[in-house]
């Protein structure tokens, strides 16, 4: 269920606006999953053009299997790193719809996770979180490159004082070990920290593990059944802005 109460309309915020950390005086730090900040949209315009008749199909399955393997490969203790993950995905997908992909295809695609756009109102969002005193990180699924070079790219590694990957415990989200990670990387308690997801399945996690939850709910998908409630969401980043007014 989610909290009532929250904007789910963008609003455009001015270089003079102000936010003010009121909302909850015990969070220090504000910690996003990847996807919140980072758009696959290049990804899978790149596979319509690939595939035009199929692309859909494939991406769809892609997706699913992708972040099936991830939780498969916790499970069964045979991490590989989301990258591998999302070419073994890629492979399986391109057989269950039919698709021939030749090796430069398969590059192309797998290449095109490290040149991610980023969702148009995160700097300007992040700059003001930064300048209202939150301390910014990243826990993502991605690996260590993913989250660097994808940073670098929209100059935004300076936001954020720690950008961590599951890749350290080899274990992804939603096992608890991930989640401890924030915890452990800003030496704070759970109660400090605002976990900000993207997928529902990720903030009924993050929740369950004990982290005050905004879930940035951009394909606007019902919460999922697991027995937890976040604590707010919203559209787009411009929607934690108002929770945290």
């Amino acid at each position: 269920m989610i909290a009532t109460g929250i904007l789910t309309t963008s609003i455009a915020f001015g270089a003079s606006a102000q936010i003010h950390n009121t909302a909850d005086k015990k969070i220090k730090a504000i910690i996003f999953d990847g996807f919140p900040i980072f758009s696959p949209g290049s990804v899978y315009k790149l596979a319509l053009t690939l595939f035009p008749e199929k692309g859909r199909e494939l991406i769809d399955q892609w997706r699913t299997k992708q972040f099936e393997y991830t939780w498969l490969r916790t499970l069964s203790g045979s991490y590989q790193d989301f990258i591998k993950v999302t070419e073994d995905a890629l492979v399986y997908a391109a057989a269950a719809t039919g698709i021939k992909i030749d090796d430069i295809q398969r590059k192309q695609l797998i290449n095109a996770w490290y040149q991610l756009d980023v969702w148009p109102e995160v700097p300007g969002v992040l700059q003001q979180l930064k300048d209202a005193g939150f301390r910014l990180g990243v826990l993502s699924n991605f690996t260590p490159q993913m989250l660097s070079v994808n940073s670098d790219n929209h100059q935004l590694s300076s936001f954020f004082e720690h950008m961590i990957s599951v890749d350290i415990v080899k274990k992804y989200k939603p096992a608890p070990e991930a989640y401890r990670l924030g915890m452990k990387a800003f030496d704070l308690e759970k109660e400090e920290i605002l976990f900000v997801p993207f997928a529902g399945w990720d903030a009924a996690g993050a929740k369950q593990f004990g982290y005050k939850t905004y879930w940035i709910n951009r394909l606007q998908t019902p919460p999922d059944t697991l027995g937890v409630t976040v604590d707010g969401a919203g559209k787009d980043l411009h929607d934690l802005l108002l929770y945290l007014r």
